[in-house]
């Protein structure tokens, strides 16, 4: 009997608030998925672990502890660029939790978004929808 060593990528999707930033990347990402993808929804609250799930989220935790562990395991992390910044996201991204996102291994995608109070030099100016559509071509990249 022949068993396979190789564990599924796990791809996370990461946002706390109403998850809307993590809902729409759940649904954009999950068609462009190759089989040997999960796509884990974390967030920070219930409410946008709900909302990530019903966008089609395979699995779901949330809070701190659930952050720390599977950030610690994934391939890929998406999702707004106050996850890594401690006390990021109106204050819902604990020290801990953006520690260890940042401190992943994993391939990070990250949204920008001037409400978290920070600004990348470098970076045009967009909509919403442009951002979630680089960041699908990027984790397509790096997937395949």
């Amino acid at each position: 009997m022949n068993l396979s060593t190789h564990r599924p990528r796990r791809v996370l999707v990461l946002d706390g608030q109403g998850g809307g930033i993590g809902a729409q990347l759940v649904r954009l990402l999950r068609p462009r998925l190759p089989e040997d993808c999960e796509l884990l929804c974390l967030g920070t609250n219930v409410l946008a672990t709900s909302a990530m799930l019903k966008a089609g989220g395979s699995q779901g935790a949330t809070g701190e502890n659930a952050i720390v562990y599977q950030a610690a395991r994934a391939d890929l992390i998406l999702g707004p660029i106050g996850i890594i910044m401690a006390n990021g996201i109106l204050g819902e991204v604990s020290p801990t939790m953006a520690a260890a996102v940042s401190g992943s291994d994993a391939v990070k995608i990250l949204i920008p978004s001037t409400t978290c109070g920070i600004h990348v030099a470098g970076t045009e100016n967009c909509r919403l929808d442009e951002y979630l559509r680089r960041a699908i071509e990027q984790a397509e990249k790096v997937l395949l």
